[in-house]
């Protein structure tokens, strides 16, 4: 009798490990890793007025759009560096028939803050990038990776990392579970299953 109450509880416990498991896969799927050798973009609105940020995503789209074109047949990150090299001045008339702010659209190494995506931190530091600065510079920042093509991920939309909202932080808190809730968790089920194979 007390071999088939095992056996119950063992088909019983094993779902749950077993979606604990797959859920854990698809999170580190999600994850975005970004190349050694990539080229970004990075473009600073004037402001955080509505016009500055709109304006900026005007950019955003139609440079995006442009250099994707030029790029996405590419395998060499020197054949794509070349390539948008020769192509700044394209770039120039583009955030230029989007803006009446003076500009500057620069290539080369430009210093990028912490960010957080989901749950993921891509370290500050200077990576190969356009940087379109427009007018003051001074509005929230947008950036993705250009070669190899991965703009279809937005990860500006994570805050910097000491910039979190204090709500946000909260939420987080309390909807996933730290790392010494699931070791509790995971004690206390070891020791409820010690106890029962021994009364076995």
């Amino acid at each position: 009798m007390r071999v088939i109450i095992l056996i119950l509880i063992g088909l019983i416990l094993m779902p749950i490990f077993w979606v604990d498991a797959v859920a854990e896969e698809e999170s580190e799927s999600e994850f975005v890793v970004i190349p050694d050798e990539a080229i970004r973009l990075r473009i600073l609105a004037d402001s955080n007025s509505e016009k500055d940020q709109a304006e900026k995503r005007m950019i955003r789209d139609e440079v995006n759009e442009q250099i994707t074109e030029w790029v996405e047949t590419l395998t060499s990150i020197d054949e794509a560096r070349a390539t948008i090299k020769q192509n700044l001045p394209e770039i120039e008339a583009i955030v230029d028939q989007n803006t009446d702010d003076s500009f500057s659209v620069e290539f080369g190494e430009v210093m990028f803050p912490d960010k957080v995506y989901d749950r993921f931190v891509y370290p500050a530091g200077e990576y190969e990038a356009i940087l379109i600065t427009i007018g003051e510079g001074e509005g929230d920042n947008w950036w993705c990776v250009l070669f190899p093509p991965l703009c279809f991920v937005e990860f500006s939309d994570g805050g910097a990392v000491l910039e979190h909202d204090e709500d946000e932080e909260v939420e987080q808190k309390e909807s996933e579970p730290n790392e010494e809730e699931k070791r509790e968790t995971a004690f206390f089920i070891w020791e409820w299953l010690k106890n029962l194979f021994n009364w076995a």
